[in-house]
């Protein structure tokens, strides 16, 4: 049968994510390739023994539907910790659980895009957050990133020239792919330029905890005076990826508007796994576990940045990030990193062809990125090792 799949349908593609969680359940291949947090972090006897209570003690409550806003307890905990720790939360904003980050980029699409509306994001970007832009048939108009940050003036002139343009996606803080920080001063000409143009921010925060020193810049929405900023996090990265719970923070109007689109896509977020994070939150010190991953996670990408210094080309190019999980190198000149990462699957080391997180993901790219959470030091320095022999076998 030939199936007739929409065009919206049509313009995504999951192949290269799915690819990525592929390879990283296969022991025997060196994956540099993933996003995920290390295994060792997650606190699976706390979170055993809070599943196995509550489902022991509270199963009207743990098994039941419940509220597509997310548990109320919950969301009140939430929000008085993002007022505490980020500033974040005025009067005119609101809060809901959504079923991992990614829920709230796809449920901001779903209400703010027509078809052909315009949708601003930093290339490169997050591919899945760029899907969830094409599934609603937006287009996407790509603006550089600079060592710091968007390049503001490109910003302000694709503003200019796209006056549909409704969201400007971003991840100012160790961005994914490219590691890179967004500047204090970028962060408020941004978002001076977002309010005199009418476009709403789209801030994407995951990985925002997870600063080698400690240091936190001031997010989009702890700035937000003119309820323009809606804002994603989830417990991904400090908690668990499987557990699929994140919360979005907006003004009121626009929560409601995403709080009945979720509705009718899951009806709510798993109330057992939202239980399990509230509790886990209330009965330990989620800050200390997060600290003791800036340690981890710094120490592995030194681990990787001096690889990097040691096999890679010299001709090759990378960012040095100051938190979060990942690192962007670049080939320069006209390689395409797809025909380098075809060969090193063959070798069992694999990483994620810069194409993937582009505007336009058919169009050659001299870049790629590395993370370094997941594998052991010994294989990071191997799989780096086994990446350079491969490029130097195709630049020469």
């Amino acid at each position: 049968m030939q199936y007739r799949f929409s065009n919206k349908a049509n313009q995504i593609s999951g192949s290269a994510v799915e690819e990525i969680l592929r390879f990283a359940g296969d022991p025997s291949v060196i994956s540099l390739a993933g996003g995920n947090p290390a295994t060792e972090t997650f606190p699976n006897v706390a979170l055993a023994e809070i599943a196995r209570e509550l489902l022991l003690e509270q199963p009207a409550l743990a098994l039941q539907y419940n509220t597509p806003r997310g548990y109320a307890p919950f969301r009140q905990l939430m929000v008085e910790r993002l007022k505490a720790h980020d500033g974040i939360g005025r009067e005119f904003d609101d809060l809901f659980i959504v079923t991992g980050g990614t829920q709230a980029v796809d449920l901001a699409a779903k209400v703010f895009c027509d078809e052909g509306d315009v949708v601003l994001v930093e290339e490169p970007s997050f591919v899945g957050a760029l899907n969830s832009f094409r599934a609603f048939a937006a287009r996407l108009v790509g603006v550089k990133l600079e060592e710091d940050g968007v390049d503001v003036a490109a910003l302000e002139r694709a503003m200019e020239e796209n006056r549909n343009a409704k969201l400007f996606y971003t991840i100012p803080s160790f961005h994914n792919p490219t590691g890179i920080t967004t500047s204090l001063e970028k962060r408020r000409a941004v978002y001076d330029a977002c309010v005199r143009h009418g476009v709403m921010i789209l801030e994407d925060n995951p990985y925002g905890e997870l600063t080698f020193d400690g240091t936190k810049l001031p997010t989009y929405k702890s700035m937000d005076t003119e309820g323009i900023v809606i804002y994603c996090n989830s417990f991904s990265k400090i908690l668990s990826p499987g557990l699929r719970v994140g919360y979005a923070v907006a003004q009121k109007d626009v929560v409601v508007k995403m709080v009945d689109s979720k509705q009718n896509a899951d009806v709510h977020t798993p109330i057992l796994n939202q239980l399990m994070t509230y509790e886990y939150l209330k009965r330990y010190d989620i800050d200390e576990s997060i600290a003791k991953m800036r340690v981890l996670y710094r120490h592995k990408c030194q681990v990787m940045l001096d690889a990097i210094d040691e096999y890679l080309p010299k001709a090759v190019t990378h960012t040095v990030p100051k938190g979060g999980l990942f690192v962007w190198c670049d080939m320069h000149g006209g390689y395409d990193t797809r025909e380098v990462a075809k060969a090193c699957i063959a070798q069992k080391v694999v990483f994620v062809p810069g194409s993937t997180f582009m505007v336009d993901m058919d169009a050659p790219c001299s870049a790629f990125r590395l993370n370094y959470s997941t594998m052991e030091d010994d294989r990071i320095v191997e799989g780096v090792k086994l990446l350079g022999g491969a490029l130097r076998s195709v630049m020469g």
